[in-house]
């Protein structure tokens, strides 16, 4: 048999999923996730681990990896389906962004996430879901959005104290390419979270261009409540109340 340069490029593809897919444990997959991986190959490849049992297929191009367990493979929550089969992306919001980020380990009884939908998925019964974020949302990651529900809320959900918070959110925002990504996002948020923001950015030394972009588009003369996180150096200078 004759093998192609196409059937190679799909056996290595496949052996590079299960690899990853392996690795990533119990969680939910889709084509996104193999980003730089040939599509059609990638297609084939899901298509295939689910018809062998690796991974569970529970909606349109979403797909779920089981555990082993003593009552058996375990199962998605019907809620975590409906949060990634929703048309519009949903993100955590409230104590579900602050658990996700390592703010707390408390989970909140009803799961909170953020949309920009006009009204939630009627899919999600039990949970509370936030509507109406800015459009742009939906180009940033589900850490990048957390971020920003995180500053919404003042950082009012960390269990960390003030310093360790202040501490938590430089390191999360470490990143030179997701810092650009979300002061661009940022603009379309409440003034208090691009000082917050910038306040961080300026500790983190990131592009002067970015800071001023930010610092451009805050009211000179208003003061913003920074909450837990008017303990970053550079606070003041952001107008924090």
């Amino acid at each position: 048999m004759i093998t192609t340069p196409s059937d190679d490029r799909a056996v290595v593809t496949a052996k590079q999923m299960r690899s990853r897919i392996r690795r990533g444990g119990e969680r939910f997959w889709r084509h996104s996730d193999f980003a730089g991986l040939p599509p059609a190959a990638v297609s084939q490849a899901l298509s295939r681990l689910a018809k062998r049992g690796d991974l569970e297929r529970v909606g349109k191009g979403l797909y779920y990896r089981p555990q082993p367990t003593v009552l058996g493979a375990s199962r998605p929550a019907p809620d975590a389906v409906a949060v990634r089969s929703s048309a519009r992306r949903l993100h955590p919001a409230g104590l579900t962004a602050a658990n996700y980020l390592g703010f707390t380990t408390q989970n909140p009884a009803i799961p909170e996430y953020a949309s920009s939908a006009s009204a939630a998925p009627s899919a999600l019964k039990h949970a509370h879901v936030r509507t109406r974020r800015p459009r742009n949302r939906d180009d940033l990651t589900e850490r990048e959005s957390a971020i920003l529900e995180l500053l919404r809320d003042r950082a009012c959900t960390s269990d960390l104290g003030a310093e360790a918070t202040c501490a938590r959110l430089l390191d999360i925002l470490g990143d030179q390419r997701s810092f650009e990504r979300l002061s661009k996002a940022a603009l379309d948020e409440p003034p208090r979270v691009r000082a917050m923001l910038g306040a961080a950015g300026e500790q983190l030394g990131m592009d002067p261009h970015l800071l001023k972009q930010l610092r451009a588009s805050l009211n000179p003369l208003s003061r913003y409540d920074f909450g837990m996180l008017k303990c970053l150096p550079a606070a003041g200078d952001w107008q924090a109340a």
